[in-house]
């Protein structure tokens, strides 16, 4: 795993952060919580991703 990953998730929540701030300031709660929760989504899905090839790796490691 190399630091990329690390870097995107920054990225993502870095990004997550100003629109919500932006959002919550012009009045738009409803569309900050969801700005929130597809940022979450999004980083669940790079994680996710990540853990499903280590599943694949550890299973062809020891040949199951």
């Amino acid at each position: 795993m190399d630091v990329s990953l690390i870097f995107k998730i920054a990225a993502v929540g870095i990004l997550v952060s100003v629109l919500n701030q932006v959002l919550q300031r012009s009045g738009r709660d409803e569309q900050a919580t969801m700005t929130t929760l597809a940022g979450l989504v999004v980083v669940l899905m790079m994680v996710v991703q990540k853990i499903s090839e280590l599943f694949t790796l550890v299973r062809n490691l020891f040949d199951l």
